[in-house]
Protein backbone atom coordinates (compact mmCIF):
# COMPACT_ATOMS: atom_id res chain seq x y z
CA UNK A 1 0.00 0.00 0.00
CA UNK A 2 1.39 3.34 -1.18
CA UNK A 3 1.69 5.81 1.84
CA UNK A 4 -0.64 9.19 2.50
CA UNK A 5 2.91 11.30 1.32
CA UNK A 6 3.18 8.67 -1.92
CA UNK A 7 -0.31 9.42 -3.13
CA UNK A 8 0.16 13.26 -1.96
CA UNK A 9 3.72 13.19 -4.29
CA UNK A 10 1.96 11.47 -7.30
CA UNK A 11 -0.53 14.10 -7.79
CA UNK A 12 2.40 16.57 -7.67
CA UNK A 13 3.45 15.04 -10.86
CA UNK A 14 0.04 15.52 -12.77
CA UNK A 15 -0.01 19.11 -12.48
CA UNK A 16 3.37 20.17 -14.27
CA UNK A 17 2.49 17.57 -17.10
CA UNK A 18 -0.72 19.77 -17.51
CA UNK A 19 0.65 23.03 -17.17
CA UNK A 20 3.47 22.15 -19.76
CA UNK A 21 6.06 24.58 -20.85
CA UNK A 22 3.64 27.43 -21.91
CA UNK A 23 3.22 30.79 -20.14
CA UNK A 24 -0.28 30.79 -19.84
CA UNK A 25 -3.20 28.12 -18.04
CA UNK A 26 -6.72 27.95 -20.44
CA UNK A 27 -9.67 27.20 -18.68
CA UNK A 28 -9.16 23.52 -20.20
CA UNK A 29 -5.68 23.16 -18.27
CA UNK A 30 -7.27 24.69 -15.48
CA UNK A 31 -10.49 22.17 -15.41
CA UNK A 32 -7.96 19.44 -15.37
CA UNK A 33 -5.73 20.35 -13.00
CA UNK A 34 -8.47 21.02 -10.62
CA UNK A 35 -10.48 17.62 -11.98
CA UNK A 36 -6.69 15.79 -10.98
CA UNK A 37 -6.95 17.69 -7.16
CA UNK A 38 -10.10 17.08 -6.68
CA UNK A 39 -9.78 13.31 -7.29
CA UNK A 40 -6.57 13.33 -4.63
CA UNK A 41 -8.89 15.35 -1.99
CA UNK A 42 -11.31 13.08 -1.97
CA UNK A 43 -8.91 10.34 -0.83
CA UNK A 44 -7.04 12.21 1.56
CA UNK A 45 -9.60 14.24 3.27
CA UNK A 46 -13.06 12.92 4.74
CA UNK A 47 -15.73 14.67 2.54
CA UNK A 48 -19.16 14.51 4.43
CA UNK A 49 -21.69 12.07 1.93
CA UNK A 50 -25.20 13.36 3.64
CA UNK A 51 -27.42 14.09 1.00
CA UNK A 52 -29.12 16.85 2.31
CA UNK A 53 -25.57 18.64 4.12
CA UNK A 54 -24.54 18.01 0.07
CA UNK A 55 -27.66 19.44 -1.62
CA UNK A 56 -28.15 22.40 0.73
CA UNK A 57 -23.81 23.24 0.24
CA UNK A 58 -24.23 23.04 -3.44
CA UNK A 59 -27.65 25.23 -3.99
CA UNK A 60 -25.55 27.72 -1.86
CA UNK A 61 -22.61 27.70 -3.71
CA UNK A 62 -24.15 27.47 -7.14
CA UNK A 63 -26.58 30.84 -6.12
CA UNK A 64 -23.18 32.72 -5.75
CA UNK A 65 -21.58 30.82 -8.43
CA UNK A 66 -24.14 31.78 -10.97
CA UNK A 67 -23.70 35.89 -10.13
CA UNK A 68 -19.45 35.46 -10.44
CA UNK A 69 -18.51 32.67 -13.30
CA UNK A 70 -18.43 34.17 -16.94
CA UNK A 71 -16.43 30.91 -17.73
CA UNK A 72 -19.57 28.83 -17.14
CA UNK A 73 -17.15 26.45 -15.13
CA UNK A 74 -19.04 23.37 -13.85
CA UNK A 75 -19.14 23.99 -9.76
CA UNK A 76 -18.35 21.55 -7.53
CA UNK A 77 -19.18 22.30 -3.10
CA UNK A 78 -18.08 20.36 -0.80
CA UNK A 79 -17.94 19.85 3.23
CA UNK A 80 -14.78 18.48 5.32
CA UNK A 81 -15.87 16.13 7.94
CA UNK A 82 -13.18 18.21 9.71
CA UNK A 83 -13.70 19.94 13.31
CA UNK A 84 -10.77 22.36 12.56
CA UNK A 85 -11.70 25.48 10.82
CA UNK A 86 -11.03 26.04 6.88
CA UNK A 87 -11.99 26.89 3.35
CA UNK A 88 -10.61 26.46 0.45
CA UNK A 89 -10.79 26.38 -3.15
CA UNK A 90 -8.88 24.78 -6.04
CA UNK A 91 -8.25 25.52 -9.77
CA UNK A 92 -11.64 25.48 -12.17
CA UNK A 93 -14.40 25.11 -9.57
CA UNK A 94 -13.92 22.86 -6.78
CA UNK A 95 -15.02 24.67 -3.13
CA UNK A 96 -14.08 23.09 0.06
CA UNK A 97 -15.91 24.35 3.71
CA UNK A 98 -14.78 22.50 7.07
CA UNK A 99 -17.57 21.59 9.27
CA UNK A 100 -16.26 23.25 11.86
CA UNK A 101 -16.23 26.38 10.17
CA UNK A 102 -19.82 26.29 9.44
CA UNK A 103 -20.65 25.03 12.68
CA UNK A 104 -19.07 27.53 14.51
CA UNK A 105 -20.96 30.29 12.35
CA UNK A 106 -24.59 31.69 13.45
CA UNK A 107 -26.01 32.67 9.98
CA UNK A 108 -26.13 32.21 6.50
CA UNK A 109 -24.44 35.07 6.00
CA UNK A 110 -21.54 34.40 7.34
CA UNK A 111 -21.18 31.19 5.48
CA UNK A 112 -22.06 32.46 2.24
CA UNK A 113 -19.33 35.16 2.38
CA UNK A 114 -16.37 32.42 3.12
CA UNK A 115 -18.21 30.50 0.05
CA UNK A 116 -17.74 33.92 -2.11
CA UNK A 117 -14.33 34.54 -1.12
CA UNK A 118 -13.00 31.43 -2.13
CA UNK A 119 -15.25 31.27 -5.33
CA UNK A 120 -13.06 34.91 -5.71
CA UNK A 121 -9.74 32.84 -5.73
CA UNK A 122 -11.04 30.58 -8.90
CA UNK A 123 -12.58 33.18 -10.88
CA UNK A 124 -9.36 35.42 -10.34
CA UNK A 125 -7.38 32.45 -10.90
CA UNK A 126 -5.14 33.19 -8.39
CA UNK A 127 -4.46 29.78 -7.60
CA UNK A 128 -3.41 29.69 -11.72
CA UNK A 129 -1.07 32.47 -11.42
CA UNK A 130 0.95 30.93 -8.35
CA UNK A 131 1.55 27.82 -10.31
CA UNK A 132 2.59 29.62 -13.43
CA UNK A 133 5.23 30.98 -10.80
CA UNK A 134 5.84 28.06 -9.11
CA UNK A 135 6.18 25.48 -12.66
CA UNK A 136 8.96 22.37 -11.59
CA UNK A 137 7.94 22.33 -8.31
CA UNK A 138 6.21 19.79 -6.56
CA UNK A 139 2.24 21.47 -6.30
CA UNK A 140 0.12 19.23 -5.58
CA UNK A 141 2.51 17.64 -2.68
CA UNK A 142 2.47 21.01 -1.83
CA UNK A 143 -1.43 21.89 -1.24
CA UNK A 144 -1.84 18.64 0.34
CA UNK A 145 0.70 19.63 2.96
CA UNK A 146 -1.23 22.37 3.62
CA UNK A 147 -5.19 21.08 3.55
CA UNK A 148 -3.90 18.11 6.11
CA UNK A 149 -1.67 16.98 8.67
CA UNK A 150 0.86 15.10 5.84
CA UNK A 151 3.68 16.88 6.13
CA UNK A 152 3.80 16.83 10.29
CA UNK A 153 5.65 13.84 10.56
CA UNK A 154 8.84 15.09 9.09
CA UNK A 155 8.35 13.66 5.36
CA UNK A 156 8.34 16.55 4.29
CA UNK A 157 11.71 17.49 4.93
CA UNK A 158 12.29 14.06 3.36
CA UNK A 159 11.05 14.95 0.28
CA UNK A 160 12.97 18.55 -0.26
CA UNK A 161 10.70 20.19 -2.79
CA UNK A 162 8.22 20.05 -0.09
CA UNK A 163 9.80 22.93 1.85
CA UNK A 164 10.97 24.95 -1.38
CA UNK A 165 7.60 25.68 -2.40
CA UNK A 166 5.96 25.71 0.90
CA UNK A 167 4.69 29.39 0.50
CA UNK A 168 2.56 28.21 -2.75
CA UNK A 169 -0.34 27.38 -1.17
CA UNK A 170 -0.79 30.24 1.05
CA UNK A 171 -2.46 33.25 -0.90
CA UNK A 172 -0.47 36.41 -0.82
CA UNK A 173 -2.44 39.49 1.10
CA UNK A 174 -2.96 40.67 -2.59
CA UNK A 175 -5.49 37.74 -3.42
CA UNK A 176 -6.81 38.01 -0.13
CA UNK A 177 -8.36 41.09 -0.16
CA UNK A 178 -9.14 40.88 -4.05
CA UNK A 179 -11.28 37.79 -2.92
CA UNK A 180 -12.41 39.83 -0.14
CA UNK A 181 -14.15 42.22 -2.57
CA UNK A 182 -15.12 40.00 -5.06
CA UNK A 183 -16.53 37.77 -2.81
CA UNK A 184 -18.61 40.71 -0.98
CA UNK A 185 -20.15 41.60 -4.78
CA UNK A 186 -21.02 38.15 -5.01
CA UNK A 187 -23.13 37.69 -2.13
CA UNK A 188 -24.57 41.14 -2.75
CA UNK A 189 -25.77 39.94 -6.22
CA UNK A 190 -27.13 36.87 -4.74
CA UNK A 191 -29.43 38.67 -2.67
CA UNK A 192 -27.62 37.92 0.81
CA UNK A 193 -26.18 40.71 3.21
CA UNK A 194 -22.30 40.94 2.84
CA UNK A 195 -22.03 42.07 6.74
CA UNK A 196 -21.41 37.80 7.48
CA UNK A 197 -18.07 38.30 5.82
CA UNK A 198 -16.37 40.69 8.19
CA UNK A 199 -18.65 39.04 11.17
CA UNK A 200 -17.02 35.23 10.33
CA UNK A 201 -13.33 37.55 10.19
CA UNK A 202 -14.70 39.04 14.17
CA UNK A 203 -15.70 35.01 14.99
CA UNK A 204 -12.56 33.62 14.22
CA UNK A 205 -10.56 36.31 15.63
CA UNK A 206 -12.47 35.30 19.12
CA UNK A 207 -11.50 31.80 18.92
CA UNK A 208 -7.64 32.16 17.94
CA UNK A 209 -7.19 34.46 20.81
CA UNK A 210 -9.03 31.76 22.86
CA UNK A 211 -8.45 28.33 20.94
CA UNK A 212 -5.46 28.98 18.38
CA UNK A 213 -5.08 25.62 17.83
CA UNK A 214 -8.60 24.98 16.62
CA UNK A 215 -8.17 27.89 13.72
CA UNK A 216 -4.19 27.43 13.02
CA UNK A 217 -4.68 25.96 9.38
CA UNK A 218 -7.15 28.83 8.73
CA UNK A 219 -4.73 31.75 9.75
CA UNK A 220 -1.74 29.39 8.02
CA UNK A 221 -4.09 29.62 4.52
CA UNK A 222 -5.58 32.88 4.78
CA UNK A 223 -3.21 35.90 5.86
CA UNK A 224 -5.37 37.57 8.48
CA UNK A 225 -5.11 40.64 10.23
CA UNK A 226 -7.37 43.23 12.27
CA UNK A 227 -7.92 45.51 8.95
CA UNK A 228 -9.43 43.06 7.18
CA UNK A 229 -12.26 43.63 9.09
CA UNK A 230 -12.05 46.89 8.65
CA UNK A 231 -11.26 46.75 5.37
CA UNK A 232 -14.17 44.60 4.07
CA UNK A 233 -16.98 46.99 6.56
CA UNK A 234 -15.59 49.63 4.28
CA UNK A 235 -16.08 47.93 1.01
CA UNK A 236 -19.53 47.34 2.12
CA UNK A 237 -20.29 50.96 3.07
CA UNK A 238 -19.44 51.96 -0.39
CA UNK A 239 -22.57 50.78 -1.52
CA UNK A 240 -25.40 52.34 -1.92
CA UNK A 241 -27.66 52.05 0.93
CA UNK A 242 -30.73 51.04 -0.97
CA UNK A 243 -28.83 48.49 -2.68
CA UNK A 244 -27.91 46.63 0.99
CA UNK A 245 -31.85 46.98 1.88
CA UNK A 246 -33.73 43.59 1.84
CA UNK A 247 -30.95 41.21 1.75
CA UNK A 248 -31.21 37.63 3.60
CA UNK A 249 -28.74 37.75 6.69
CA UNK A 250 -30.45 33.85 7.64
CA UNK A 251 -33.13 31.63 6.69
CA UNK A 252 -34.71 28.80 8.60
CA UNK A 253 -33.34 26.55 5.63
CA UNK A 254 -29.49 27.37 6.69
CA UNK A 255 -30.75 26.45 10.52
CA UNK A 256 -32.17 23.24 9.33
CA UNK A 257 -29.04 22.56 7.34
CA UNK A 258 -26.63 23.35 10.35
CA UNK A 259 -28.43 21.31 12.73
CA UNK A 260 -28.42 18.55 9.96
CA UNK A 261 -24.63 18.75 10.49
CA UNK A 262 -24.40 19.40 13.96
CA UNK A 263 -26.48 15.54 14.46
CA UNK A 264 -23.96 14.17 12.22
CA UNK A 265 -21.43 12.05 13.85
CA UNK A 266 -18.78 13.05 15.47
CA UNK A 267 -15.71 13.59 12.52
CA UNK A 268 -12.95 10.84 12.05
CA UNK A 269 -9.83 11.39 14.00
CA UNK A 270 -7.39 14.05 12.26
CA UNK A 271 -4.85 12.03 10.41
CA UNK A 272 -1.24 12.25 11.19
Amino acid sequence: MRTRFARAAHAALITPALLGSACAVSTQQEIEIGSSYATQIAKELPLIQDAEVTRYITALGDSLARVADQRNLDWHFHVVDSREVNAFAVPGGYIYVNRGLIERAGTLAQVAGVIGHEIGHVTRRHSVKQMQKAQGTSIGATLLCTLTSACNSGLAKAAGQISASAAFAKFSRTDEAEADEVGVQYVIKAGIDPNGIPEMFEILQKERKATPTEVDRFFASHPMEESRISDTRRMIAAYPVAQLKGLRRDTPAFQAFKKRLLALPAPPPAKK
